[in-house]
């Protein structure tokens, strides 16, 4: 936690400033004279044809500057990092495993720098930043100690690019990088365009001194997008974002032999019917607004039967109404801080009113904790959770997720409208069906359009061995996570497991 009596704005900019001085002791070669960051492209440091700001949703300053590379300069990156996957992959998996260890103590050594400069990059706590950072380490320590058996009969593919969100930059973008690296390939990611790259680049300097074959390179999706996809030396591709972009990306790699994993977006709803255990609903609600909902696999729809509704919207506002909303870094602890963007935040503002222009009611509506800022503040970016009831079908908050702190509640009167109605995104990550009559749930659950399904109990991404995917549109390609994620980009024997095309 930062030191409480840093309690004016600009003090708590200058804690910024002395983080990312600390990065340039830490990784020198990172920085261009003047402090701006560069791309570190198979062992080189690029000079970018431009920059361009990355600013703390926290206060909305300018954090640092990162690099804007243009599509010639990306293109050529992907040939050079394409030319260290030969020599990579022909060292023994004991090397590559010595090598990514190494990688490991360095990120280990410098972790707090990296959680606090993340939670800056992105507007985390530092709770929620530290599991990031930690989940990483441990996840990948445990590839390292299962791989063998993972590898056996198999073979690295070549140069694999990934395209991340930016809201979980180590425990996934990271992870499948070290993991894509460890089994053999090299590897080139994409700074997200939103943010996390200050941190991202720390991380990637470190894996680099270790000998890892990273890249890391900034941009506009669309001067990148041509290189990170289509380049004939890209071999495979992990992708995380939305629908709309990740549906281009899957038409045209399909036509391709490239391997791909595409996790894209889906209304992960909750089911609740014959049901009275509110005490542990009530605490799911709460913790369901981790990191402010800015997660693949949040909870945002909550279908109700009709005459639990009341019971629902109690236990909603007893649970969310003491949720702290407001600066993640002073003394005063806050259970989530910004979004990432003040226009985000704007948007969903402005999804509200047009959805209660339509008739849609707001039964909930929290408000900021106001000893959790500084005097004069910049709040653009923060938004308290709402809770809506009665939106149209033709609503697009009734369609979709909104990757923030909001909540529609859909009434429902049969078992029937309750499946149909959590099945509105046609594919999702998740799902959870509350029922104190677990054949009735088994039955529910059985008819969720999900990857995952829990029974009075919310589902998650999972680490280590737990396999992670999705079903409909939320869903292309290869599954991930523990053997999976080491088959996805590795060839061999065994049949992929995953969401193709028929």
């Amino acid at each position: 936690m930062l030191n409480t009596e840093l309690v004016g704005g600009p003090l708590l900019h200058l804690e910024s400033q002395r983080l990312l001085a600390e990065a340039r002791r830490v990784v020198p070669e990172a920085f261009d004279s003047q402090g701006r960051l560069l791309s570190p492209v198979a062992g080189k440091w690029v000079h970018p044809a431009a920059w361009f700001s990355a600013v703390s949703p926290i206060d909305g300053k300018v954090l640092a500057e990162l690099p804007l590379l243009d599509a010639t300069q990306v293109s050529d990156g992907v040939e050079k990092a394409a030319a260290e996957f030969l020599p990579w992959s022909a060292r023994s998996i004991d090397k590559r495993s010595h090598a990514v260890m190494q990688a490991v103590a360095l990120l280990e050594e410098h972790r707090d720098l990296l959680i606090k400069l993340l939670a800056w990059d992105i507007g985390k706590t530092l709770p929620t930043a530290a599991n990031d950072v930690d989940r990483c380490l441990a996840g990948i320590q445990w590839y390292v100690e299962q791989i063998g058996p993972m590898l056996e009969s198999r073979k690295p593919l070549g140069l694999i690019s990934n395209i991340a969100s930016w809201n979980y930059p180590f425990s996934v973008l990271m992870l499948n990088v070290l993991v894509q690296s460890l089994a053999g390939n090299s590897v080139i990611a994409k700074i997200p365009t939103q943010g996390g790259g200050v941190s991202l680049t720390l991380a990637f300097a470190l894996l680099r001194r270790a000998g890892l074959p990273v890249s890391l390179v900034g941009g506009r999706g669309r001067d990148l997008s041509e290189a990170l996809v289509a380049h004939p030396r890209i071999a495979g591709l992990a992708f995380i974002g939305g629908r709309a972009n990740g549906g281009e990306v899957h038409r045209r790699l399909r036509a391709t032999d490239k391997r791909y994993a595409l996790e894209m977006e889906g209304v992960n709803a909750y089911a609740i019917t014959h049901f009275t255990d509110w005490d542990s609903l009530g605490q799911q609600l709460r913790s369901s607004f981790d990191f402010g909902k800015q997660r693949c696999t949040a909870y945002t729809r909550w279908v109700v039967e009709k005459s639990l509704v009341p019971k629902f919207v109690r236990t909603y506002v007893d649970a969310v109404s003491t949720l702290r909303v407001g600066h993640p870094l002073l003394g005063a602890p806050v259970d989530f801080g910004p979004l990432i963007s003040p226009s985000k935040a704007e948007e969903l503002r402005t999804l509200i009113t047009e959805a209660q222009a339509q008739g849609a009611k707001v039964l909930f509506q929290g408000e900021l904790a106001e000893d959790a800022f500084t005097s004069q503040q910049e709040r653009g970016a923060y938004l308290p959770p709402s809770l809506l009831f009665g939106l149209p079908q033709d609503s697009e908050l009734y369609l979709r997720e909104p990757f923030g702190p909001i909540d529609i509640l859909v009434s429902v009167d049969s078992e029937d409208a309750l499946v149909h109605e959590a099945n509105v995104s046609h594919g999702a990550l998740v799902a959870s069906v509350a029922s104190d009559d677990p054949e009735l749930a088994q039955r529910i659950a059985s008819r969720l359009q999900a990857f995952k399904v829990g029974i009075n109990k919310m589902r998650s991404r999972g680490d280590r061995d737990e396999s992670f995917g999705g079903k409909g549109g939320s869903w292309a390609g290869a599954f991930v996570g523990g053997t999976h994620l080491v088959r996805a980009f590795t060839d061999g024997p065994h049949p992929l497991e995953g969401n193709w095309p028929d």
